[in-house]
This record gives structure tokens, C-alpha cells and sequence, in this order.
């Protein structure tokens, strides 16, 4: 069934005269958002120890967000298309600011967990909504520099997450991890408030997929918990394999439902346009691979060196530096350079610099091959933004949005569960064995997918403003 749709003023307000200075709002509420994936990694041993918290509760601190976040994030581009981007947007930052202050309050693993989950659902409505408004506010060359800006954010606030974390954790304690989310979430929430353009549904139809967003999200923690189990039980058990099958099925389930429920919760046929599927994957394994290192490294700098926390932290400076560089020159190459190239060189970088530690296991090594695969995986995120958004109607930007914002989430929860088990025993804290196993296998992930997109995207030359090739 095809939906009616209405016009919003957002998608006509092109011209709008605070349209840079709103991108400016919504990017730091973004990067909040995305600091949160990776901002409790430098501060985990410290609430290992304050908390009590086992390896796998440990893991869900990190996963429980990006689950809730990456999980309900196709409900939330799907209100934002219900009630409007700028009711939604404020709403989940709100939701957010408050979940943050619970988190900091935490005495227990389940208070932890509980105000994470918290964090994500707020989360998840914020930043399709947010990223929908972008889309409608910018057109023509303006848009492919307002993406190239949100995708920079993205990028680089993931390792501005682990150097704030230590700045706060070797500060005044890691409940501030939390906390710092607090007055910045309400400046943002009063300025939007003002500065926003009021918007209109766009689409007639009001009805909520519930099942689609229990079966994705379902299904996503089933395969989550498969990956976090096997750092125990093993890989090969009958256990793993029934729960990867189960969460296999589940997603499976999910897609014959959109297939033949009245009102989806996202319409797969988008995912069978090149550009969108092919950005939904870069994005996917991008995320992945910058949470697995993030995740190795913090725990290596302090588990394996003895490192404090703001000392750690500091060592992710050069990190979010190469990060946004990445994103920023790929930015810039995109209107001369193909998405297949890019992407590709993207991927052997990141490919290149995660073999460094995974071979030499020391310090400056393992700096220095971090360093070198953020700067791949910074321009992995343009590229992918570019290929999936760049092309799509303003009508389509909301669920198209979140498509590829779920498909950053899950990559993060994905990323995190694997690395914890595959760098169990160093994680542990005795032997360094599991950090070069966890280099080693990320940086196998990397080339692999490399080898996938130069297959599977015929697109050697730019053939557009954005160098993004029509569906």
C-alpha cells in the first residue's frame, strides 16, 4: 500500500537563514550521541571495579545503548515522518538529558543497564529526526557539505568519546561520563526549541509497526548475546549456533513482515537500491571495526600497560585528529573521486593500520596503527552517508535516515560483543594474547569487506555532484 504524503515546510526550507547555525545545534546533539557509544570505554574498569560488573555486563554497558539506540532507531525516523522531525528531535533529547543523570546514579549493574537502555530509546528517536532535518534544510552542493560535516562529527566523535572519557574518569570520577550530557543536553534542548522551523507528518497514514521494531530489535540482542556468550562458551558450540540461527530467523521474520504488513516500519525495497545498500554496509562495517579498536585499545592501554585513565584517554587525541582528517579530504574528493574507490582505499587503510599492533604488540605500534586506521575509517563514514543519503527524496530522507543510522548502532553493538570475546582472556587481565588476536581479526574484517565492495559496487568513476552513482 503507498502512502499519501504531505508537504513539510522543512522540505521547502532551503533558504532558511539559520540553517547553519541550526546544523551547528543538532551536530553537538549528535555528538553527544555518538560520544556515548565510546565515551564509558576509557571509564569500564573503573566501573568494573566500583560495580562489581562481570566481562559480559561489562560488554552491555557498551552494547545495551547501541542495542536500544540501533534497534528502535527505524521507529524513530518512522515518528519522525508520524509527528514531525523538529516534536520528535526534542522530545528524544530530552529523553536522553534525563536517562544520562540516571546513569550516573548507578549503584548496581541492572541501574546501569536500565539508564543506558534509556539513553538509547531517547537516543534513537533524536537522530533520524535530526539527520531528516539536515537533509530538508540543505539541497544541491549545500547538502553534500552539511553531510560532509555530520558525518565528520560521527566519525571523530567516537575517539573524542575515549579522550573525553579519560579527561573525566581521571577527573572528577566516571559518574561524569554521564553527567557532562546534563547541561549541555538542556542548552541545545532551549536553543532548538527557538531556532527550529515547525513541521508537519509527511506521511497520512499514523500507524506504528510495533511487531517490526520487537522483531529487528529482538532479534539484534539475540545475536548479541550469542557473540558475548562465545567469549565463554565457545564459538563452535551447539549453543552459539542455536542463538545465531534463532536471531537469523528472527531477521528473516522481519523482513517478510515489512514485506506484507499495510504500514512498515521501513520499506525494504530501498535497501534494494545500490547507493542505499551499499552505504547501509560500509556504515555497518565502519562502526564495527572503530568500537572493536576503540574497545581494544583502551583496555590495553590501561589492563596491558598500566595506564591511568586521562593518560589513556590522551593517547586518543592523534585518533580523533586522523578521524575527522579522513572524514574531511574524503569529503572533499568525493565530487572527483568514484564511491568504489574510496570506499576500498578506505578499508585498506583501516585494513593496514589494524595488522600494525596485531603483528607488534607496543606502545607506539599500537598507536600508530590505530591512528592510521581511523583516518580509514573517517572516510568510510562520508562515503557511506554520501552513497545512502545523497540520492534519496526529501519523503524518503526520514526512514532512509534511519536505515542507515540503525545500520551505525547495530555495527557498534556487533563490534563490541566480538571483540569482547575474541580478546576475553586479555580483557581478564592475564595475557596480552587476546589483544592481538583482536587486532589480527579486526583487521582480516577489514580487508575482507574491502574485497566485498570493490565486487559488488560497479562504480569505478564519479558520476554525479557527490560522485554517488544514481539508483
Amino acid at each position: 500500500m503507498t502512502e499519501q504524503r504531505t508537504s513539510s515546510p522543512a522540505m521547502v526550507a532551503a533558504a532558511h537563514p539559520s540553517r547553519w547555525k541550526i546544523l551547528g545545534f543538532l551536530g553537538v546533539a549528535q555528538l553527544m550521541l555518538i560520544l556515548d557509544v565510546t565515551v564509558v570505554a576509557i571509564a569500564l574498569p573503573h566501573i568494573q571495579a566500583d560495580l562489581s560488573l562481570s566481562r559480559a555486563a561489562l560488554t552491555w554497558t557498551v552494547s545495551a545503548y547501541t542495542l536500544a539506540f540501533g534497534g528502535l532507531m527505524l521507529l524513530g525516523g518512522r515518528l519522525a515522518d508520524i509527528l514531525g522531525a523538529r516534536r520528535v528531535v526534542l522530545t528524544g533529547l530530552a529523553l536522553f538529558t534525563a536517562a544520562s543523570l540516571t546513569a550516573g546514579f548507578s549503584s548496581s549493574a541492572e541501574f546501569l543497564l536500565a539508564g543506558r537502555v534509556g539513553q538509547g530509546v531517547g537516543a534513537a528517536m533524536m537522530s533520524p529526526a535530526a539527520l531528516s532535518l539536515v537533509v530538508s534544510l540543505f539541497v544541491g552542493d549545500e547538502r553534500n557539505r552539511a553531510l560532509g560535516v555530520w558525518s565528520a562529527l560521527g566519525g571523530g566523535g567516537a575517539a573524542l568519546g575515549v579522550l573525553v572519557g579519560g579527561l573525566l574518569t581521571g577527573g572528577p570520577g566516571w559518574e561524569w561520563v554521564f553527567w557532562v550530557n546534563v547541561p549541555i543536553g538542556l542548552v541545545i534542548l532551549v536553543s532548538l526549541a527557538r531556532m527550529l522551523p515547525g513541521t508537519f507528518p509527511t506521511v497520512d497514514n499514523r500507524r506504528l509497526d510495533i511487531l517490526g521494531a520487537a522483531l529487528v530489535t529482538g532479534s539484534s540482542a539475540t545475536l548479541i548475546y550469542a557473540f558475548v556468550g562465545a567469549g565463554d562458551t565457545g564459538w563452535m558450540t551447539a549453543r552459539t549456533g542455536a542463538l545465531v540461527l534463532a536471531s537469523a530467523i528472527g531477521f528473516a521474520v522481519f523482513v517478510a513482515w515489512q514485506r506484507t504488513t499495510r504500514v512498515p516500519l521501513m520499506d525494504v525495497r530501498l535497501l534494494a537500491r545500490r547507493p542505499v545498500a551499499t552505504g547501509t554496509f560500509l556504515i555497518f562495517v565502519a562502526t564495527a571495526l572503530m568500537v572493536a579498536v576503540f574497545f581494544l585499545g583502551t583496555f590495553y592501554f590501561q589492563h596491558g600497560l598500566g595506564y591511568g585513565p586521562m593518560r589513556a584517554g590522551l593517547l586518543f587525541l592523534p585518533v580523533a585528529v586522523a578521524t575527522m582528517a579522513g572524514a574531511q579530504l574524503t569529503g572533499r574528493a568525493l565530487a572527483k573521486v568514484g564511491v568504489r574507490t574510496l570506499a576500498v582505499s578506505g578499508l585498506v587503510l583501516a585494513a593496514a593500520g589494524m595488522a600494525v599492533p596485531a603483528l607488534r604488540l607496543e606502545v607506539g605500534y599500537a598507536l600508530t596503527g590505530i591512528v592510521i586506521a581511523a583516518a580509514g575509517t573517517g572516510a568510510l563514514f562520508v562515503v557511506a552517508s554520501a552513497t545512502a543519503l545523497g540520492q534519496v527524496a526529501p519523503n524518503e530522507a526520514g526512514i532512509a535516515s534511519g536505515i542507515v543510522s540503525t545500520s551505525h548502532e547495530f555495527g557498534a553493538s556487533i563490534g563490541a560483543s566480538v571483540i569482547s570475546s575474541v580478546a576475553a582472556v586479555s580483557i581478564a587481565g592475564s595475557t596480552a594474547a587476546g589483544f592481538t588476536r583482536g587486532f589480527g581479526v579486526a583487521a582480516v574484517a577489514a580487508a575482507v569487506a574491502a574485497l566485498v565492495v570493490f565486487v559488488l559496487t560497479p562504480n569505478p568513476e564519479p558520476t554525479g555532484p557527490a560522485g554517488v552513482e544514481p539508483s
